[in-house]
């Protein structure tokens, strides 16, 4: 399988490396493929595919298993940096735990990918992100931080994250996430969603707060209280205390 997987990336290589576009999204993002290499890591054996755009000149990666190019229904976790919880281990978000999680399943999958996406701080940027965490010290939450400094929410677009998937020709991905916003600007985007596998870390004492306000003002698909789960609902609980559900189709 890798030496189909390198033959059909040189292919790829030859016919997008110098792909141009008019681009996707307000921004026109165009993304181009530029290289990849086998990458072992503590969660499994992956491929890493770099990719450049036309927008920032920021490098974005997917982080692959099996041979996602050309496949349907392939698992897909869209992850945006975060130094602090990425590489410092902070507490105060799940991000960490998310990617974590993301690599290992995907890692005991045939096939799937994490998309690492330069979008610091939901898309405010390191800086900002530290002073947004210096207003929530003084009793704002996540939301009410990000307003003050005149930010939406969320300021991510994922139309680069769209590209990265058009230009390894996936057909139809299985959205790993809790972000109905994830799901929606993919769909948006030209994407075919074909289905929403839950992933909900358990919270610790310092990031429960964030996560309740993800959940209650963001609009993600976190249950923190362990509520009946009815058969046509599609959340896997992974939240200790919940009552067990099987994953469904996502409808929009």
């Amino acid at each position: 399988m890798i030496a189909d997987l390198h033959e059909k990336f040189n292919v790829l290589l030859q016919n997008e490396g110098d792909h141009e576009c008019e681009g996707i999204g307000k921004d026109k993002v165009c993304v181009r493929v530029v290289a990849m290499a086998e990458m072992p890591t503590r969660f499994g054996e992956f491929h890493i595919i770099a990719f450049e755009n036309n927008r920032d000149g920021k490098e974005h990666v997917a982080i692959i298993k099996g041979d996602v190019i050309g496949a349907k229904d392939v698992p897909v976790r869209l992850h945006s940096e975060c130094l602090t919880g990425d590489a410092l281990g902070s507490l105060r978000c799940d991000c960490r735990d998310q990617l974590e999680a993301s690599l290992r399943m995907i890692a005991g999958m045939e096939r799937g990918m994490v998309l690492y996406l330069r979008q610091e701080g939901r898309g405010i940027g390191l800086t900002n992100k530290i002073r947004a965490y210096s207003l929530q010290d003084q009793g704002l939450d996540t939301v009410e931080a990000n307003h003050a400094l005149g930010f939406r929410d969320d300021e991510r677009d994922y139309a680069v994250a769209a590209h990265m998937l058009m230009s390894l020709k996936i057909e139809s991905v299985r959205l790993i996430t809790n972000n109905p916003k994830k799901i929606q600007q993919l769909i948006d985007y030209g994407i075919d969603v074909s289905d929403r596998v839950p992933h909900i870390m358990e919270p610790n004492e310092y990031n429960r707060f964030y996560l309740e306000t993800k959940a209650a003002k963001s609009g993600h698909m976190i249950d923190f209280h362990g509520k009946e789960h009815l058969p046509e609902q599609s959340d896997r609980p992974f939240i200790k205390g919940m009552s067990v559900a099987p994953v469904g189709m996502w409808d929009d």
